[in-house]
């Protein structure tokens, strides 16, 4: 099955591509993400305010750690344009060790080289 994991994939919607970009760039920027993957071209429907609603979105999927959900979670919320935004956490029961740890070494405060 392969290492066990305190790696997490976010799943955020959001309306258009260049608010997709932005927040996909901010978030590995700010080490929130190690990636953010762009799955344009959905289509939600979705019950808001008592009625049904339908919306083409993008899908971000997040790829970061449990640690780092609070950071990337307060990210989302200052900047996504939603008055509810989509942020939902799931965890990643297992993974090749490199990828994980990969993950683990791309977010939170930059450590120094050879640690």
């Amino acid at each position: 099955m392969g290492a066990t994991t305190s790696a997490v994939v976010v799943l955020v919607t959001i309306p258009d591509k260049r608010q997709a970009r932005r927040l996909a760039r901010l978030a590995v920027g700010e080490r929130a993400a190690a990636c953010v993957q762009i799955l344009p071209g959905i289509e939600s429907h979705y019950r808001w305010k008592g009625r049904t609603e339908t919306a083409p979105e993008i899908l971000l999927v997040c790829k970061t750690t449990r640690k780092m959900v609070p950071v990337l979670r307060r990210l989302v919320l200052d900047t996504h344009p939603y008055e509810t935004p989509q942020f939902v956490v799931l965890p990643v029961m297992a993974g090749t060790a490199a990828y994980l740890r990969w993950i683990a070494d791309s977010v939170g405060p930059q450590r120094p080289a050879g640690q």
